[in-house]
């Protein structure tokens, strides 16, 4: 029996799987196509099944380009359904370009190797970025070393970027530009820093100023010019010599290699003010300059730009005592100064303000030589003397035995009170030591007379028993005068004696004499005498000399030998 030339059904049965088989292969594979024609904004491309499939035009171009596509070119497109309900084959550019991205991109990931790709699209929180295909996230804080206010100068560039992390399940690649430009920068500086020098001299930028100093670019890498580096004259801030964008002239001072940080400096490029200092201000020497700085412990004086010297708070005023140097000077204030120490190796100078002024106290010894009276408001008591304001803010110290005859301690410290202004004599004087000394008493009975005389009957002293005079006879006392010309005081009418009787002023005469007692001085320094109390001291030391209260002896037989004994004595 001759075999038919037309297939059977199981031939056909058999043919038809082996097309289905082959056709379902092709699903969900990358393969190459032809590209048998261009209709519209589509390619008609051929991949050996028994339809061709439609790709649009823009699957085949770059971002933002053209599709540069003919007839006869070969293609890699991913067949995604064989056939659709058209009965053509469902074609992707897109799709092929992404696999084989992927692929690409896991292998580059897995050798931290830079990949290339085109920013084209922003979403929230950053971009996005066409890899070849796939598509990454690049987060908006990934663009740039410092933040990028528009990226659109950035956007549809090839340009390198570095895979940060990627999960191909769920389609997710991030990316970023900064951690290459920082790599790209590293790299610059190491080879630029190579280049450098200590000591070099370079042009920079000013890119940047803080309360320390000032960053200066010097072409790809970035140097400190310290604030203390600015100049040699005092700098309170570098916006006072610098702006942003300025072209300095600097040196390099230090370079550390290790940690790529460069030191740099401006005053090095100046001549030093310090040299010679000790030539230019020889102590003694007596120079104007501005006060430029006010501390607790003294003012900062500028003599010239880049050098500076100290007045210490001990040194600014003769008279005014722990005071605040802000309460003597002010800044920006000009002063004159005297040089006092000059250390030109620790760049230091010791000036002195007070002593441009003159030593007050050498003044007030050339204008009040010793003797002359002077006249002050008393500002301080102590416990030795009192403190006497004189001219030019100097005081004077009155010892408390001078301030009056015959008393001292506290009885003499109280006869003056703080504010009274008082009369005194000079009686030493001693710069040197900042101290004068005063005298009050040497101004009673005759003046500055009494204060050089050494006449005993002029030096009173209490409990001491004199021969007075009667001047005149009153109801209340009398007034008497020790001696001729000597202090004059008075008694009071209970101090004439004992007993009433004899405290009669009416039994006395003018030009009587009579022995007292000083008792005190008044406010007034005068002396207070009393013949009582005399009487009283004369009848305590006769008790004590001829008798006891066991003797026997009778108080008429004690005076009697007392009086006996003082009138042989007399």
């Amino acid at each position: 029996m001759a075999t038919s030339a037309n297939p059977s059904r199981d031939d056909f049965a058999a043919l038809l799987d082996q097309t289905i088989g082959q056709a379902d292969g092709f699903e969900g594979r990358v393969v190459i196509g032809t590209v048998t024609g261009i209709e519209n904004d589509l390619a008609v491309i051929d991949v050996g099944l028994k339809s061709e499939g439609r790709v649009p035009l823009r699957e085949f171009a770059a971002p933002g380009q053209k599709a540069d596509l003919k007839v006869g070119d070969e293609v890699e497109v991913y067949v995604d359904r064989v056939e659709n309900a058209n009965g053509e084959a469902m074609l992707s550019r897109d799709r092929a370009r992404r696999e084989a991205a992927w692929d690409k991109l896991e292998t580059e990931f897995s050798k931290s190797a830079r990949v290339e790709g085109v920013i084209f699209g922003r979403v929230k929180g950053g971009f996005t970025v066409d890899l070849s295909g796939a598509v990454a996230f690049l987060p908006g804080s990934q663009v740039d070393i410092r933040p990028v206010r528009d990226v659109t100068p950035l956007m549809d560039i090839p340009q390198p970027f570095q895979i940060l992390k990627m999960d191909r399940k769920r389609g997710n690649i991030v990316v970023s530009r900064r951690a290459v430009l920082e790599e790209t920068r590293a790299e610059q500086r190491s080879g630029l820093i190579q280049s450098l020098a200590e000591g070099q001299i370079i042009d920079g930028v000013v890119k940047n100023i803080t309360d320390y100093g000032a960053f200066v670019d010097l072409g790809g890498i970035d140097g400190l010019l310290h604030v203390t580096d600015l100049s040699y004259k005092r700098v309170n801030h570098p916006s006072e010599m610098l702006n942003i964008g300025d072209t300095v002239k600097v040196q390099i001072i230090r370079i550390n290699r290790d940690t790529q940080r460069i030191s740099l400096g401006m005053k090095q490029l100046e001549s030093d003010p310090w040299d010679g200092a000790g030539a230019k201000y020889p102590v003694g020497a007596k120079l104007t300059g501005r006060v430029t700085n006010i501390t607790e412990y003294g003012a900062f004086v500028e003599l010239e730009p880049g050098i500076e010297g100290l007045v210490h708070v001990s040194e600014m005023s003769w008279t005014k005592k722990n005071v605040h140097p802000g309460k003597i000077v002010s800044t920006s204030q000009e002063v004159e100064v005297v040089v006092l120490e000059v250390d030109a190796e620790k760049r230091r100078i010791s000036l002195g303000l007070k002593q441009a002024q003159g030593n007050p106290w050498e003044a007030f010894a050339a204008a009040h030589p010793v003797g002359t009276e002077v006249e002050g408001e008393v500002k301080n008591a102590t416990e030795f003397g009192l403190f006497i304001g004189l001219d030019n803010d100097v005081d004077g110290m009155v010892h408390m035995s001078d301030i009056a005859w015959g008393i001292s301690g506290e009885d003499a410290l109280n006869l003056h009170r703080k504010g009274e202004v008082v009369k005194a004599i000079v009686l030493a004087v001693e710069p040197d030591k900042e101290r004068i000394s005063l005298g009050m008493k040497q101004l009673e009975r005759g003046g500055v007379a009494a204060a050089t005389s050494t006449a005993s009957a002029d030096r009173l002293n209490k409990n001491q028993v004199v021969t007075v005079t009667i001047l005149e006879v009153r109801d209340a006392g009398l007034e008497v005068q020790v001696g001729e010309d000597g202090a004059t005081g008075f008694i009071k009418r209970t101090d004439l004696g004992r007993d009433r009787d004899e405290q009669r002023p009416e039994r006395f005469q003018v030009g009587q004499k009579l022995d007292a007692m000083v008792t005190g001085f008044d406010r007034s320094k005068k002396p207070t005498f009393s013949v009582k109390a005399m009487q009283i001291a004369e009848e305590k030391q006769a008790v004590a000399q001829y008798g006891s209260s066991d003797s026997g002896a009778s108080l008429g037989d004690i005076l009697g030998e007392a009086l006996k004994a003082r009138s042989e004595k007399n």
